[in-house]
């Protein structure tokens, strides 16, 4: 530079300092609030870049805007900053902060430079996207605990470092410039008001994280710029604020009209305010801490840390510091820890015999809970199968036959012999199931070989002669919407059960099994059909194999789809309670994800292993009903304290209903399974705390006597040195203190 430029910044760098500045200065909650709006609505990047698309954008500063993108080739996201033009000081900024993060692109705590567009109009550059956003976003939320603030500080030292290590001073630190990565560590960025440690010119920082010597449009970089920014980052960690902002001093300097009057004002606040002390009163926050922001934070440049390198020593000898106390502490507790090393032993061997028996307990338990439930995947197999074997006698007799093809081409009131024939059918299976005490089915429905309905019992004027070739039941692949079936669906050709499907009158699941009905020729014509509830099909095992207790549900059984982990039948799942449940509990009634997995995998084994009779077991399991949000109004009431009573562990065991997809789930709770074991640990905890006391009194009468002993001791060894011994004594302490 000329002799000029040694005594005054250039016009440019006035305007980009005095840009800066507008920046930093502190905004209200409706300019926040237009900054988030008008970036939300961005309609679209400044130019299009070949390879990436662009997500969203992220927000505007005075010189450029930022955008979310996708790399098309790898998928890697990333963040894409254009410089829009403004204030003609683009390739400047561009070409600075391009040289800085390529030059620090090998550390691991400054985000990595990845492309630069220098030939794009406008030009850009394109880094790593941080998904977690920056750190300034965090402390809206208030104060971070002491360690967080500490490992952050640690990093953006250590980025500092290398920084300062390569002759860059970043100048302009602060929480917005410090991004978090996936793992949450922090990595600096914008190195926009940077400068070389050799260069001359001035380089505004950002208000309450400037230090003061830095507000001057002569000042020569220095790198106790970023120690003081540091320390005022640190301070805001630990104590939700920013020193010496407040609300005074923000409107002192809206106030001034220049930039000059800012830059002034601004000192003055920093060399008038008294110096900031709330970190102080954060629990945690120890002697040595405080001295370190203290000293981040002093006016005075002399009295600052020379740089970053030196605040790392510091922090590293508070940790080597704190690392010896245990030490000390090791020392004075040594009976203590005798004490605390031998009573493992005791309670290792009593909670041995603990565990072993309830091991023991729940093993039995689980046993007989995986026998149940087994026999109950058995006989759910079973009656599905009978269902669908009275299904085919029916379909197979010659009168139902000919009535399906006489009816065909006539109206409801002409199928008077179909109706009499399947009506017949009908009731006799309905009377031999009375007969044996099973459950009775929803529904009877026939369908001509194209999905027409012929016939319904019981009889809903809404469904006869209507098309349902969409539904599973008919086509024995999968249910369709009605708008979206394809063309020509054909009607199955072997018995089916379904997929288990909501019912819009009960809200409860049901399932269809269904036969194709075949002429002497073996033609298709129809499709019988017959629905249950899946609570119905379960219901005549319930009784036997549930029981309740004096507090709540003691033993339960429920259905559960291996696929999705749906609870499909549960005790609670009556009309009542699902009446007007809300469609978002309904789709949280299922099992945890973990759960699912596991029985993902028990479903998988059962199709591809050539035995059955599988079982999974759980030792604590969480019923999905006792967990699910309903909504705290009166209205759901009764079903918020029913689901409450299936709260707590439970023990479980699964067992697949063959190839259906389903798991039978026998559970019972566990407090009431190991009652005796809980009965046996407290007893042995009551006499534990007992001998504890006991012991802890022993060792406390020790201490006294031992400490009273050193004390004697001590005395008599200081009397026989005199009171300069102890006076030099006291001095070499203080030192090493």
């Amino acid at each position: 530079m000329d002799s000029t430029d040694d005594q005054e910044p250039s016009s440019a760098t006035n305007d980009e300092q005095s840009a800066a500045l507008d920046d930093t200065l502190p905004q209200d909650e409706a300019s926040l609030e237009r900054s988030r709006t008008f970036s939300r609505g961005q309609p679209g990047p400044p130019v299009t870049i070949p390879g990436y698309d662009f997500v969203t954008c992220l927000g505007e500063g005075a010189y450029g805007v930022v955008w979310q993108a996708c790399e098309r080739n790898t998928g890697r996201q990333v963040a894409i900053k254009f410089y829009t033009h403004r204030r003609g000081l683009d390739w400047s900024l561009l070409s600075r902060e391009v040289e800085k993060l390529a030059v620090l692109s090998t550390s691991r705590n400054i985000v990595r430079l990845l492309e630069v567009g220098w030939d794009s109009t406008p030009p850009y550059y394109v880094m790593e996207y941080l998904e977690n956003g920056s750190l300034a976003a965090f402390l809206e939320e208030g104060s971070l605990p002491v360690h967080e603030a500490i490992r952050i500080t640690r990093s953006v030292l250590q980025a500092l470092v290398h920084a300062h290590g390569s002759g860059i001073l970043h100048c302009d630190l602060k929480p917005a410039n410090v991004l978090l990565d996936a793992d949450y560590a922090p990595r600096i960025c914008d190195f926009g008001q940077s400068r070389l440690s050799s260069e001359q010119e001035p380089a505004l920082g950002t208000l309450f994280y400037m230090a003061p010597e830095q507000a001057d449009l002569k000042a020569i970089p220095d790198a106790r710029w970023d120690v003081y920014a540091l320390g005022a980052l640190l301070y805001q960690m630990l104590c939700g604020q920013t020193p010496h902002r407040t609300a005074q001093n923000e409107t002192r300097l809206r106030e001034a009209n220049t930039l000059d009057d800012k830059l002034a004002v601004y000192r003055e606040i920093l060399e008038g305010s008294p110096k900031p002390n709330e970190h102080r009163k954060i629990p945690g926050v120890d002697r040595r801490l405080a001295e370190i922001v203290d000293r981040c934070l002093q006016v005075d440049p002399a009295k600052r840390y020379p740089n970053a390198q030196a605040v790392v020593d510091k922090l590293e000898l508070r940790k080597r510091q704190r690392a010896r106390r245990p030490l000390v502490a090791l020392g004075i507790l040594g009976p203590g820890l005798l004490l605390a090393a031998m009573t493992p032993i005791v309670g290792d061997a009593m909670r041995s015999v603990v565990n072993t028996a309830e091991q023991n307990l729940t093993a039995r338990a689980l046993e007989s809970d995986s026998i149940a439930s087994r026999i109950l995947a058995q006989s759910l197999e079973r009656e599905l199968a009978d269902r669908r074997l009275e299904l085919v006698d029916i379909a197979a007799a010659p009168a139902v036959r000919a009535a399906i093809i006489a009816s065909s081409s006539k109206t409801w009131e002409q199928r008077t012999e179909l109706r009499d024939v399947l009506e017949d059918w009908k009731q006799k299976v309905d009377d031999n199931r009375r007969s044996e005490h099973r459950e009775l089915d929803t529904s009877w429905f026939v369908t001509d070989n194209t999905g027409v309905q012929l016939w319904r019992a019981p009889y809903d004027p809404n469904t006869i002669d209507h098309k349902y070739d969409y539904r599973e039941y008919f086509n024995g692949v999968r249910a369709y919407s009605p708008d979206q079936r394809p063309d020509n669906l054909e009607p199955l050709s072997k018995p089916h059960v379904s997929r288990e499907f909501r019912s819009q009158a009960t809200n409860r699941y049901m399932v269809a099994i269904s036969v194709p009905v075949r002429d002497e020729t073996g033609k298709i014509i129809g499709v019988l059909a017959r629905t249950s509830h899946l609570g119905e099909l379960l219901a005549e095992y319930e009784q036997s194999i549930q029981g309740d207790s004096t507090d709540g549900v003691n033993r339960v059984i429920a259905l559960v789809d291996v696929r999705s982990g749906r609870l499909l039948d549960h005790p609670w799942m009556t009309k009542q309670h699902l009446e007007n449940i809300p469609d978002v509990t309904f789709r949280k009634l299922a099992v945890s994800d973990e759960v699912t997995r596991r029985l993902q995998r028990l479903g998988k084994r059962e199709k591809t292993s050539k035995t059955s009779g599988f079982d999974d077991r759980i030792d604590a399991f969480e019923d999905p009903v006792g967990h699910i949000n309903m909504p705290a109004t009166k209205r759901y009431r009764e079903q918020r304290l029913a689901a409450l009573r299936y709260r707590g562990q439970w023990l479980a065991a699964f067992s697949p209903v063959g190839r259906t997809g389903w798991a039978a789930v026998v559970q019972e709770r566990r407090a009431s399974a190991l009652y005796p074991i809980e009965e046996m640990r407290g007893n042995i905890l009551r006499y534990g705390i007992w001998a504890l006391l006991v012991g802890c009194g022993l060792i406390g009468l020790l201490w006294y006597f031992v400490t009273r002993a050193l004390n004697e001791q001590g005395l008599r060894f200081w009397s026989t040195r005199g009171g300069q011994g102890i006076g030099e004594v006291r001095n070499r302490t203080e030192d090493d203190t």
